[in-house]
C-alpha cells in the first residue's frame, strides 16, 4: 500500500523542492484571491515548471468564472484541476470535455448524508477530496471532520482525505479511513501561507511509517 500525499497551498520554490524531496506525490497551487495561499497565474506557472516529473501539479480553483478557469489551465498547464467551491457536476463535465486535465472535486463533510453528495459527480470528476466543511474560506482552515463517517461509506470514485491533517494525526487518520490520498496545507505551515520544510518532511515520513507498518 502506497498512500499518495498532496502538499497544498505552495507559494515558493523552497516548498516545491521540499515536497519533492520528502516524497510527496502531488502539490497544490491555489488561485483564489481571498486565500493566504493565493498565487498569481504567472507565479503558479513558474512553480509548475519547477516541479519535477515525480510531482503531479494540482491547480485549485474556487467558483472561478469560465474565462478565468480556461486561462488558468492554459497558463499553468496543471496535471489536475481541483474545484473547491460549489461547482456543479455539469460544470465539471464541461471543463473535462474541453481541457486535457484530470478533474478533482472537494466536498465538505458535515454528516453521513453529505458524503452522498459525491455520487452526483461520478461521471464528472475523476477523484473526490473529502474535506472539513467550508468556513470563512473553503479550505486550509486546519479543522477536521469526523473521520469515522468514512468507515461505513461505499465510495463510487477514488478519493482522498483533507482537513486538519498534520504529522501528528495523519497516521491515525489513515488507520481509521484507509484513504488513498492525504492532503495537508495548514498542517505543514509555520504561519498561514508559510510552508515549513521540516513539517513537510515530518508529514511525509508519518505517511510512509503508516504504509510500512
Amino acid at each position: 500500500m502506497h498512500t499518495q500525499i498532496k502538499i497544498c497551498g505552495l507559494k515558493d520554490e523552497n516548498a516545491v523542492d521540499a515536497a519533492a524531496k520528502a516524497g510527496a506525490s502531488h502539490i497544490g497551487l491555489v488561485h483564489f484571491e481571498k486565500s493566504p495561499r493565493h498565487v498569481e497565474l504567472e507565479q503558479a506557472a513558474a512553480l509548475r515548471m519547477r516541479a519535477p516529473a515525480s510531482l503531479k501539479v494540482v491547480l485549485l480553483l474556487v467558483n472561478a468564472e469560465p474565462g478565468l478557469t480556461a486561462k488558468a489551465i492554459e497558463v499553468i498547464k496543471p496535471d489536475i484541476v481541483q474545484f473547491h467551491g460549489s461547482e456543479t457536476a455539469q460544470w465539471l463535465r464541461t471543463v473535462k470535455s474541453t481541457a486535457n486535465v484530470e478533474i478533482w472535486k472537494a466536498l465538505g463533510v458535515r454528516d453521513a448524508a453529505s458524503l452522498k453528495n459525491a455520487d452526483e459527480y461520478v461521471d464528472a470528476a475523476d477523484f473526490i477530496l473529502f474535506d472539513a466543511p467550508a468556513q470563512a474560506l473553503p479550505g486550509g482552515t486546519g479543522t477536521r471532520f469526523d473521520w469515522s463517517l468514512l468507515t461505513e461509506h461505499t465510495h463510487k470514485l477514488p478519493w482522498g482525505l483533507a482537513g486538519g491533517l498534520n504529522a501528528d494525526n495523519v497516521k491515525d487518520a489513515l488507520m481509521q479511513t484507509r484513504a488513498q490520498l492525504v492532503d495537508t496545507s495548514s498542517g505543514v505551515e509555520s504561519a498561514p501561507g508559510i510552508k515549513d520544510v521540516d513539517k513537510i518532511a515530518a508529514f511525509c515520513q508519518a505517511v510512509r511509517d503508516y504504509d510500512n507498518h
